[in-house]
This record gives structure tokens, sequence and C-alpha cells, in this order.
């Protein structure tokens, strides 16, 4: 019922603080005589509050302290009226400076006029603590609150707590706080305890509680812990976004979120040397093919810190090109880019591309990456991923680009799809290219080309990056869950025992670049993806997440293995091993080396046949290239039984 009280007109709060300060001055007079009425001047006082009165009208009309709304009063209005007053009551003091620097009798006593001065802020922020503290009790006297734990009682929580407090429509009531440090153990803000997050089960087990909100930055390990206990314990989790995001600086209730499983996979932040990336690309022109897509966008979002003299946006894809470009204008003013509609198979497109701006660096992640998709179109697949890389990489030598980096994928170590495949005989074609030069007796410091044999150019240092799946990406399993369960319905998984490795999309850019920055060129990056995850697990847990119970509000079925896929990913093959480099989360691949000719032979009779578009000639060719390509759930695992026919 006093939730719908309406807001007070301003004219009434000013007349009551008015009221409060006249109050104010006439118990004043009260202390000031020993409670004395008799002694009292009455002409005196009338006079004066009269003109204290007048002079309060004005400071309290000109800095609008009547203008908050009483029952969410702030430390803000506290300091408002403390000013006013102290305004309003040195007008009285300066007086009887002059008054007395002339030989004049005081208006008033200063004695008086520092009691009432003491007198009104008090009384003027009573009233209004007592208004606030008359609706928050109302408020929590509503039996259906939820009750509410606030992990971290740092500024944030704080914060928090009091949106809380102050927001009629939010049904909660603050149980506790839990904080990691053990100095604000037992302390007490705004009449809620603080207790130590080793408590949790215990608040938890004493009380029932609904929701945890975190407000505090918690490593990914005891964010997991955290919400696997309340999950286990029927409690809701909700967490806020960071500070920047903040509305005007201030939390709003609506921006309380429901926690996501992208949060929960995500590990600790990986440190990069910006430094050394930045020596390289500032002032430098830099290509990104495939930039309007998931990884080609990141990549381009994080090389505008490093101040390149332009950047070249290379897709074939309009609409989220543009999309980019208007993103990175509204961002970027200091920056320089360029659009350029083209497709990386086309090679007289891509050579105007090169001719035209002659890019320093290429970083390459255009590429088809649908694995069921490229099972049933391996011509596509090849056109793509192999015959577009190698375009890029001739062009890239023969133009004398610094570096190009190749962005890669896990599932081209031991291909059991197209995909893989493709990507597998990508990465063998960029590295016989590089060390053909080392075996062609190229001179570096004239940077003899065997392609154009042109001297003094940049000798090309090809790098490839290998890593697994990336969190909201195109295709990426965690969407397609989602949308599922917001579909009420059911979700299909694979397999019950698939598993797969993920990093976030800005994880991933940001060891790309480092890589890129440390290769010497021929080497295959592969990147520390963590634990692999299993996917039924995540299913289910994703529905918990979303307050539902898998198997019963929301049915997880096995749709069985699709073409070409299989439960594990790896990053090494059985003929690899790696080393470590300077960065923990990067190591270099200890990887075949193949003759160039040799190759490049093969890949252009593949590239041949894939532009006739005969699949099944397509793949015969690419299990000759990469020979530990063992089709699974596909229908071109018969040539694998042919082939051992014939060996055996």
């Amino acid at each position: 019922m006093f939730t719908r009280i309406n807001i007070v007109p301003r004219w009434i709060i000013f007349c009551i603080d008015l009221s409060i300060c006249a109050f104010s001055l006439i118990f004043a007079y009260f202390i000031r005589y020993n409670l004395e009425a008799s002694q009292i001047n009455l002409n005196e006082l009338s006079q004066n509050l009269l003109i204290f009165t007048l002079i309060n009208s004005a400071v309290f009309f000109g800095l609008k302290t009547y203008a908050g709304i009483v029952r969410y009063t702030s430390a803000q209005d506290s300091f408002r009226i403390l000013y006013s007053i102290a305004i309003s009551n040195s007008f009285f003091i300066i007086c009887n400076l002059f008054l007395l620097a002339f030989n004049r009798q005081i208006i008033i006593s200063n004695v008086v006029v520092i009691i009432t001065g003491l007198c009104s802020f008090l009384f003027l922020i009573t009233y209004r603590v007592l208004v606030k503290y008359f609706f928050m009790y109302i408020k929590n006297l509503r039996l259906d609150k939820r009750k509410v734990i606030i992990y971290g009682a740092g500024e944030t929580g704080i914060a928090l707590k009091r949106t809380l407090d102050h927001e009629d429509r939010v049904n909660m009531n603050v149980l506790a706080f839990i904080d990691d440090d053990e100095r604000k153990s037992g302390k007490v803000i705004d009449g809620v305890k603080i207790f130590h997050s080793s408590n949790l089960r215990n608040l938890v087990g004493q009380n029932a509680v609904h929701d945890l909100l975190i407000a505090a930055n918690i490593g990914p390990e005891k964010k997991n812990r955290i919400v696997d206990f309340c999950l286990e314990n029927d409690i809701k989790i909700s967490t806020l976004p960071p500070v920047p995001a903040w509305v005007n600086g201030h939390i709003h209730t609506n921006q309380i979120q429901d926690i996501k499983i992208e949060d929960l996979l995500e590990r600790e932040p990986i440190e990069i040397h910006n430094d050394v990336i930045g020596e390289q690309i500032k002032g430098k022109r830099v290509l990104v093919t495939g930039a309007a897509g998931s990884i080609g966008s990141e990549i381009v979002r994080q090389l505008t810190r490093f101040a390149p003299q332009m950047i070249i946006l290379n897709d074939q894809s309009e609409s989220p090109l543009h999309e980019l470009q208007l993103e990175l204008q509204d961002n970027n003013l200091t920056n320089v880019f360029h659009t350029f509609i083209g497709d990386v198979r086309d090679k007289f497109r891509m050579e105007l591309l090169f001719k035209t701006f002659a890019p320093h660096y290429v970083y390459h992640a255009a590429a088809y990456k649908h694995v069921p998709m490229m099972e049933n179109n391996p011509a596509e697949a090849i056109r793509t991923n192999v015959m577009g890389t190698q375009i890029m990489a001739d062009l890239a030598v023969k133009y004398g680009v610094r570096k190009f980096v190749m962005i890669s994928t896990d599932k081209a170590v031991n291909p059991t799809n197209v995909m893989g495949a493709s990507k597998r005989i990508a990465e063998i074609y960029v590295q016989s290219l590089y060390n053909s030069f080392k075996y062609a007796n190229v001179r570096y410091t004239n940077g003899l080309s065997h392609l154009n044999g042109q001297k003094d150019q940049q000798v090309t240092k090809f790098i490839t990056t290998r890593f697994g799946n990336v969190l909201g990406s195109n295709g990426s399993v965690i969407p397609r869950f989602k949308q599922q369960i917001q579909s009420g319905g059911p979700i299909t998984v694979t397999h019950p025992e698939i598993t797969r490795y993920f990093m976030t999309i800005p994880e991933a850019c940001r060891l790309v670049l480092e890589a890129g920055s440390m290769g010497n060129g021929g080497e295959i990056f592969v990147f520390d993806m963590g634990k692999s995850v299993k996917i039924f697990e995540l299913a289910k847990k994703m529905v918990r997440l979303s307050g539902l119970i898998p198997n019963q509000d929301i049915k997880i079925e096995f749709s069985g293995l699709r073409p070409g896929e299989k439960l594990y990913e790896e990053l090494l093959n059985d003929l690899e091993n790696t080393m470590p480099t300077h960065h923990e989360k990067i190591m270099v691949a200890r990887t075949r080396e193949y003759h160039f000719e040799s190759v490049n032979a093969k890949i252009e009779a593949l590239i041949k046949l894939s532009c006739e578009y005969n699949d099944r000639e397509v793949v015969i060719k690419m299990k000759e290239l990469v020979p530990e390509f063992i089709s699974k759930n596909s229908v071109y695992e018969e040539l694998d039984h042919n082939t051992i026919a014939i060996v055996s």
C-alpha cells in the first residue's frame, strides 16, 4: 500500500524544510536562555525568524535542496543540505562581524546561530532518514520477498545493495554479504553483516536463500565451484556487468543478469606482450581476411590498439562487413579502415588488393569451418580453405609481406572430416612454401623470391596458429543450445561422451597476435586450450542455469555423431610434439617437413579436381596428401576401407 504513495510535490518539501529551520531557530533560543521563555525577547525572535526564513528560502531555492525524493535520500542530498545550512548561517555571522566592526549591536547571538545551524542540519537529515527507513521497513514486510546473498562487500556490492533497497519493484531482501577478505568478516554495512566466503554453505543451510548476486571479480575455478554449489541447492545465480557498462555510473536492477555458461568457461586473463606487437604493427598496413567473421572481426578490434597505419578489412560478405565498419567508425576515430569486398578464391581481385594497399602483415582468417556442411561439399572446402590460402600466400610472397599468419583449427590434427583435412593441407602448403626459401639457397639479406625472381625483397614469414572451438563464434554449440532452451527443447547432443575444447574469442585472438609477433617463420603455434568440456554436462548446466530441470523441463536427446565428427579433438598428431615458448599458453609444434615442389604439384591437381566439382575424387586426393585423414561417420569411410584392403 505504502509503496503506491505518490511522490510528494516539491513545494511541500520546501515548506517542511523551512518550517524545520524556523523551529530550529526557536529551539536554539530556548537552549541559549536555559529553557526560560521569560528571558526571550519576542520582538527580536520574530524579527530574526522572518529574516532567517527569507534567507533560507533563497538558499534552498538556489541549491534545490527540495528537489530530491525523500524516500531515496542519499549522501549527496546530505552534503547539499549541509552546504545550504552553512551558507544561510554564515550570512548572520558575517553580518555580526560587520556590525561589530562599526560598533553596532549585533542582529543575533553567534551562539544562537551555531546552535540553529547544528539543529537545522540534524532535524533536516533525521526526518529524511526516518522517511527513507519507513518505506524500506514497509517494503521489507512483504512475506514473498526473495532472500538474497551478495558476493562481494566492496563498492560494487554496496551499490548493488542500496539499489535493491531503493527500487520498489525489486522483491528482494539482502540477508548477508560474503567476501573473500577476512578483514571484512563480522563487520556490518547498512545493517547487513559480512561473512567470509567460507561460510556460504552454513548461511545457505540456516536460511532459505533464493538468490546469489555476484558483485566481485572471482577467478574462473572458484566461480565454477560457487555455481555448482548454488545449482545443487536450487539457488539462482546472477551477476553484474562491468563498471564501464553501468548507466551514468549507477547500477540499475535491469542490468542484473543471469550468469551465462560463457562466464563459467572463461579462464584466467591472458597477458600478452603488447610492446612487442606494437613495435611490429605500429604505422604498418595490416590485411585481415574473413574480417566480417567472429575471429577476423575480433582480430581487427584488437589491432586498433596498436596504431597501425591502415587496416584492410577483406570479406565477401557485404552486410556483416558494413556492420563492422560502422562499429569501427564509432569507436576508433583515429584509425584508418578500408573495406575491400572480395573472395579469397578470386586471384585477380586479390592481386588488385595487394597491388593497391601493399600490406605489411596479413592475418588470414577466411575459411569454411562447418564440419557437416563441408563433408557434403568437399570441392568448396578445397576451393576456399586450400586454393584461397594458396592464392593469398603466393601474393604475400610476391608483394613482400613481412608476416603471414594463418588461422587453423584443432580439427586439422588427425582429421576425420573434410574441413579438418582441408585446413591441414593449407597448413602443409604455407609450411612447405616457407621451407622452400631455406632449401633453395635463398639469401635473407637479398630476399630472392622463388616465385618472382626479384631481388631486395622482404622474405615472407609464414606462421600458423592452431586452436579449438571459440565461445560465441558463428555456428558454436552454445548459441544453438540457448536457442533450443528458449524454444522449450529438446536439446540435441550428438553423443553422451563427446568433448570439446573451448576458448573465448578475445582470448584466442590475443594469442594469435602474440604468436604472430614471436614467429620467425614456418612454425605451427598450438594454444593451451585448458581442459576439454563434456558437451552433455555443458547442456545440463545450461538448462539448470536457466532455472529449469534437465530431462524434466527440457529434454536432452542424443542425435548421433554428425558426418565427419569425432568424439575427442586433438591439438597435435602422433608424429608431432611441442616445444615451449616464452608464453606459457603458446607452444610450438614440431611437425614434419614437406618438399614444396611435390606438395605444390599435388595441391594443384587437387584444386583442379575441386574446380571440376568431382567430390569423390577430391576426397581421394586429400587422403593422398594427408595419410592420417581417416573419415568418421561419413560416406567417404569406404575410401579408407578400400585403401586398407589394397594394402593388405
